[in-house]
C-alpha cells in the first residue's frame, strides 16, 4: 500500500475504487523502478497481532509474476493466491471468501501474463500426472478462443486473456457469498494481464468500477 502497514481503520477507508488505484499506482513504480521504502521488519512487528490486506490476488506460479513485486506492496498489504493457469477451485474460492468476508479485502484481482506455459501447456495439449487434471480447467477457454496464427505465444497470449475473463465470471457466479458482496458494492473483482517483457499490468475493469 505504502509506507504505513495497513490497519484495521486504514483499511476500512478504503473502497473498491481506491484499492485499484493502490494497485495501478504500485504497478507504475514498479515500472519505473521507484518502489516505496519499507522497513519489512518493522512491518513483520506491526502484524504481528493481525493482518489487514485491501486486495486479494489470484496469480500465477511464474516466478516472474509475484503479486507483491509488480504491485510495489509490504507486508500485510495484499493476500496472494498463485496457482498454474491461475485457475479457479473450490479451495481457492473458499480462500477468497476467507479474504474478503473475514478479512475485509476490498478487491478481487485475476491477473493473467503473457508466455504463460501452464497456458501453453494446455493449448499444447499436455498431459502428465496431476497437471492434466489443472490443465483441463483452460480447455474449455482455449476451445472458445479464436485461433491466431503468428509467434508461438499468439494464440496462448489470447487464451491466457480469456482464460482472465472467463475466471472473473466464475468467481461471481460460484460463490454467492462473493456475488452479494459484488452486488453491494463492498468488494469489485478486476482482472489484468502482466506482460513479462515490460512489467506492466494492463487492467480489465469490471462494469462495477467504470
Amino acid at each position: 500500500m505504502g509506507m504505513h502497514t495497513l490497519t484495521k481503520i486504514l483499511q476500512s477507508e478504503i473502497t473498491p475504487e481506491i484499492a485499484l488505484k493502490l494497485l495501478r499506482d504500485g504497478n507504475m513504480r514498479f515500472i519505473n523502478n521507484l518502489k516505496v521504502n519499507r522497513n519489512l521488519l518493522q512491518q513483520v512487528n506491526d502484524t504481528k497481532e493481525g493482518q489487514h490486506p485491501f486486495a486479494v490476488i489470484l496469480s500465477c506460479i511464474d516466478s516472474r509474476t509475484s503479486a507483491e513485486l509488480v504491485f510495489d506492496q509490504g507486508l500485510g498489504d495484499i493476500f496472494s493466491i498463485r496457482i498454474a493457469g491461475n485457475i479457479l477451485n473450490e479451495h481457492i474460492l473458499g480462500s477468497m471468501e476467507f479474504a474478503c468476508k473475514v478479512a475485509g479485502a476490498k478487491i478481487i484481482v485475476v491477473l493473467g501474463h503473457t508466455k504463460c506455459g501452464a497456458i501453453k501447456g494446455a493449448c499444447d495439449h499436455v498431459e502428465m500426472g496431476h497437471l492434466t487434471g489443472l490443465l483441463s480447467k483452460i480447455r474449455p477457454v482455449m476451445d472458445r478462443t479464436h485461433y491466431i496464427n503468428g509467434t508461438e505465444y499468439a494464440f496462448p497470449n489470447a487464451v491466457a486473456a480469456n482464460n482472465v475473463h472467463h475466471v472473473m465470471d466464475e468467481i461471481a457466479v460460484r460463490s454467492l457469498i462473493l456475488g452479494k458482496m459484488i452486488e453491494s458494492h463492498e468488494i469489485a473483482i478486476v482482472g489484468g494481464m502482466y506482460d513479462i517483457e515490460t512489467g506492466v499490468v494492463d487492467f480489465y475493469e469490471h462494469p462495477h468500477l467504470i
